[in-house]
């Protein structure tokens, strides 16, 4: 589990495709502090394992499931990164719950810069933009934000210079993908009801019946 506190900015300084999978070498400073073999770091959000560890590189496999659902595939030699370590259990909780997994991606419509705010609008298919509420968390990119507006098709989200200075997202420009992770209690909220219908449909106790029996 991340929290989307940005511990760092990491480069990628090597890509080995396959058919369906990638190999991604990936330099840092910061996360090598401690950082071991199967450690889990999210990578622009997406949740990968460091299956091998030097000085200050690690290696990480990505599979066909993540390379479709967010822009890992996109990634070039020497592309910048956010990168995040697992939070410690004795860890302070900056953003919120971040699972790494990412449901899809969106596309940077609208870039305003108002007074020390840069403000983003991100276009996104409905199976996202459903779970994405106003004052609502979205990680974008691995970065915990506040939803600032929800629109039918698009949501904004406004950051401060600390933020900008410390991820990649000041260095996106209209026309660009981002990673997208939705707030998972929302998810399991819609799990929860929609089971708790489908087993209401399936019952045979129905408002007839109880004031038949005097209920």
């Amino acid at each position: 589990m991340f929290t989307g506190i940005i511990e760092e900015i990491g480069i990628i300084r090597e890509i080995q495709k396959g058919m369906q999978s990638s190999v991604l070498i990936i330099q840092g400073d910061t996360i090598f502090r401690d950082l071991k073999l199967g450690d889990s770091v999210a990578v622009n959000g997406v949740c990968l394992t460091a299956a091998n560890c030097s000085k200050n590189t690690f290696t990480a496999d990505v599979m066909d499931e993540t390379l479709n659902r967010s822009d890992i595939g996109e990634l070039k030699i020497g592309s910048h990164v956010n990168l995040e370590r697992a939070m410690p259990a004795n860890g302070r909780f900056g953003g919120h719950i971040v699972s790494g997994h990412i449901d899809g991606t969106g596309v940077i419509s609208k870039i305003n810069k108002i007074d020390n705010a840069i403000i983003y609008t991100i276009k996104t298919a409905d199976n996202i933009i459903k779970y994405i509420v106003e004052k609502g968390s979205i990680a974008i990119d691995g970065i915990s934000l506040t939803v600032a507006e929800a629109a039918d098709d698009s949501f904004s989200i406004s950051i401060i210079p600390h933020t900008a200075k410390t991820t990649i997202l000041s260095g996106k420009s209209v026309g660009d993908t981002v990673n997208l992770e939705n707030d998972v209690l929302g998810k399991y909220i819609e799990k929860l009801i929609s089971h708790g219908q489908v087993q209401k449909s399936h019952s045979n106790i129905t408002k007839e019946l109880l004031t038949k029996f005097g209920y």
